[in-house]
């Protein structure tokens, strides 16, 4: 195990004669130093100790790699831009007024049951019973997940649900939508996502008795080293204005301000998973109001991202703009996305190097299908393999899986099979990618 090759390449290490005169000539610090090493080697078997050291390694490694090649420097400049009519109107004249939403047809949804929240919000709530876990390397979406099931008496725990969601310990993400599914199958619960989500609403949902699984924008504390992370929000404080979260990489009921939390919560949409018994889905479909409808809920995120791109500067100007191609692809508005998405590239070279969030292709596909389908497919082409060349591991199934369809598309049939055999590399269920092998008659790995 990872544990006792440590505890042997510690063992068997080189000790300079200053440290044995000081242990060895001195009988009382040699047992010392005997005991203490008797005591790191039993305590590298145990799994959770092994498993914490082994994240530590793991991290240290990598960021030697990325300090030899730093991941920050890496621009991607989009080739094909094309013109066309500018993606914003221009801002009102007047402060409160906002740019109109698109306009679409909307498809019927279930009908929101009377709400069954009370008019007036508590000032504090705090739920209790669920199990915090902290997360092993790289698993903060599992364990989440496995903290917000064992809310509703779920007994399992990180490593159930990270066999079904990262099979591949490598694995960068795993999607909200994942999450869902997994719940959907493997509980007797169900789930939603949906995105833009606002703190108020937040508010309700607590209030109602149902938590809440986010994805968020984390900088590790004193590192400046922006990544995706997941959290479970379980309460609220409004006389201290903010929220309290199960973190598994910080601490169990972890205070966040409501600002901090949605600067937070930006890097992604404002996304959120909602999991809740099936005998409660009226009071669920309820709260969410006009955002059970899917379309609605995109064309209400793709105009609050509109707003913020007027208002923010910095790291979240860059968001604001990414969310907004991210709304519009879900409405097929595949030009707008490409040309939000453009704009974010753009933007990305003025941001500090240090504040830069180069890992934001691990988590997002959208580029790459909105550029597909404005075929786009050499910028698909450049963005994938910038993104899975300026990585530790290129376990990133969706970067290769696109980039297939792209080189499918400019008729590198053979590249394209090559792609689809590496995305189930790093994810052996991915069905997009087997689907894709079966359409071009392909064997699978």
């Amino acid at each position: 195990s990872e544990g006792l090759y440590r505890c042997h390449h510690f063992r068997y290490s080189p000790i300079s004669s200053d440290v044995y005169y000081k242990y060895m000539r001195n009988p009382i610090r040699g047992w010392l130093l005997a005991v203490t090493l008797i005591f790191v080697c039993s305590a590298c078997q145990m799994p959770e100790v092994g498993e914490r050291l082994a994240w530590r390694l793991r991290l240290l490694c990598t960021r030697i790699q990325y300090a030899l090649d730093p991941p920050e420097e890496a621009i991607f400049v989009p080739q094909q831009q094309t013109q066309a009519t500018p993606l914003l109107p221009a801002p009102s004249a007047t402060p409160t007024a906002s740019p109109t939403p698109p306009q679409a047809t909307v498809t019927p949804q279930p009908s929101p049951s009377p709400t069954h929240t009370p008019t007036v919000l508590p000032p504090a709530i705090e739920l209790s019973g669920i199990r915090h876990e902290y997360q092993q390397w790289n698993n903060c979406g599992p364990v989440t997940l496995s903290m917000a099931l064992s809310y509703w008496g779920w007994e399992g725990n990180q490593s159930v649900t990270r066999q079904y969601l990262r099979a591949n310990p490598e694995d960068k993400n795993v999607f909200p939508f994942e999450m869902a599914e997994f719940v959907r199958l493997e509980t007797e619960l169900a789930a939603i996502v949906r995105i833009g989500g606002e703190v108020d609403l937040v508010r309700r949902l607590l209030a109602a008795g149902f938590p809440l699984v986010v994805e968020i924008g984390f900088d590790r504390p004193g590192e400046g080293d922006w990544l995706g992370h997941y959290s479970l929000i379980s309460g609220y404080d409004d006389s201290r204005q903010r929220f309290i979260t199960q973190d598994a990489y910080v601490m169990p009921n972890y205070p966040l301000s409501y600002e901090n939390m949605v600067n937070a919560w930006r890097a992604f949409n404002f996304i959120y998973l909602v999991i809740y018994p099936i005998e409660r889905q009226d009071e669920v479909f309820s709260i969410l109001g006009e955002h059970l409808d899917e379309r609605r809920n995109a064309e209400f995120a793709a105009q609050k991202a509109l707003e913020e791109i007027y208002r923010l500067e910095g790291r979240p100007h860059f968001f604001a703009w990414f969310n907004r191609g991210a709304s519009l692809l879900l409405l097929e508005d595949y030009a707008g996305a490409a040309e939000a998405f453009d704009a974010a590239f753009e933007y990305y070279p003025s941001l500090p190097a240090r504040s830069r969030p180069w890992r934001i292709m691990w988590y997002h596909s959208g580029p790459y299908e909105a550029y597909y389908h404005t075929g786009r497919y050499q910028d698909v082409i450049d963005l994938a393999t910038q993104t899975l060349t300026r990585i530790d591991v290129p376990a990133i199934e969706e970067s290769f899986y696109w980039r297939a369809r792209a080189r499918q598309a400019q008729g590198d049939v053979e590249g394209a099979i090559r792609d689809l055999h590496n995305a189930l590399r790093q994810h052996e269920r991915y069905q997009p990618a087997i689907d894709r092998l079966k359409e071009l008659g392909a064997d699978l790995p």
